[in-house]
């Protein structure tokens, strides 16, 4: 009977050992997604030990690294995805976006070698998904702030402008208004700025405009367009800011600004990356706007009370204070 048990016992270690090491792996996924990323990693780095291959573990920790900023600690996680598999859009698109964020910390000269790794990682991503949207956004933002003598072209950016505008009205409408922006040309970036709120200027804050939308109405061809860019962005908190930010700087769609700054604000996480000081930002300038120097002044305080070097912050509260 001994001899049978212990039988038993040796036949369901392994299945034992399956289950410690499949809680283990839920549990750091579960702190994971909950933004307790450093108290999952651990548990990631150790599941990893004993599962080299498994790319899911692997994002994560180079996802986390990225999160912290430590992006020499996030690149060789997301090379080893590339190298395991070549064709995943979102590994050579995060490979790219670590890459450009060391880039700009170092100096000059080493970012300058980095150039064409980046920009090979970003358009092998957009040639393997031809809707990637934040890869070309990416490289919007690649080809309008690389000097042209190293490759930088305002073309380029435009083309994939244009590419944004197939995919989603919305983005590419916003993505010439920052190319335009960006080149001192504030006539043209508001043209396309209020192209982008005719089309969709409420597209991820729709329900926190329904009192809006009742009072004044949705035309028919922005219901349609509403509803398909709904379906595109239904995970982004990214154009939160971007429609606050038209509203903060040009003074339009200022009602769509409140909304989708505080939906920005509400939906905020780490893999967000603009930091939450610069949504109070614009609203405080939304309010000046509208003037309401009340409003302005408490949220241009609560954008220095989280930063208090905040120059442009500063310069600001000046400003209100003068009205």
């Amino acid at each position: 009977m001994n001899t049978m048990i212990k039988w038993i016992l040796l036949f369901l270690i392994p299945f034992l050992s399956f289950g410690q090491e499949y809680n283990a792996f839920a549990k750091a996924e579960s702190l994971y997604k909950a933004g307790k990323y450093q108290k999952a990693k651990p548990i990631f780095e150790s599941y990893l030990k004993s599962h080299p291959n498994n790319l899911r573990v692997i994002e994560y920790l180079g996802d986390i690294e990225g999160y912290a900023k430590r992006w020499d600690a996030a690149i060789p996680y997301y090379k080893t995805l590339i190298e395991k598999d070549v064709r995943n859009p979102d590994y050579h698109y995060k490979y790219g976006g670590v890459l450009g964020m060391k880039a700009l910390e170092v100096n000059k000269f080493t970012a300058l070698t980095m150039i064409g790794d980046i920009k090979e990682a970003f358009e092998m991503a957009a040639t393997l998904d031809p809707k990637h949207i934040e890869v070309r956004w990416a490289l919007v933002e690649f080809y309008i702030q690389l000097p042209s003598i190293v490759g930088g072209s305002i073309k380029k950016a435009q083309n994939y402008a244009d590419e944004l505008l197939r995919i989603s009205e919305v983005d590419g409408y916003l993505a010439h208004g920052h190319i335009a922006d960006y080149n001192d040309n504030p006539k043209d970036a508001e043209r396309f700025f209020k192209k982008a709120l005719s089309v969709g200027g409420s597209v991820t804050c729709y329900e926190k405009l329904s009192d809006h939308y009742e009072k004044n109405g949705v035309p028919e061809k922005s219901q349609s367009t509403l509803k398909k860019a709904q379906e595109v962005h239904k995970t982004s908190n990214r154009l939160h800011y971007q429609f606050g930010k038209i509203a903060g700087q040009y003074g339009i769609g200022l009602d769509q600004g409140i909304a989708c700054l505080n939906q920005y604000i509400k939906n905020y996480t780490v893999k967000d990356s603009v930091p939450k000081d610069w949504a109070y930002f614009r609203l405080a300038q939304i309010y000046k706007h509208k003037g309401d120097k009340e409003a302005a002044l408490s949220w241009i305080n609560k954008a220095l009370s989280d930063r208090n070097n905040f120059k442009e912050a500063i310069a600001e509260k000046k400003k209100i204070l003068s009205i």
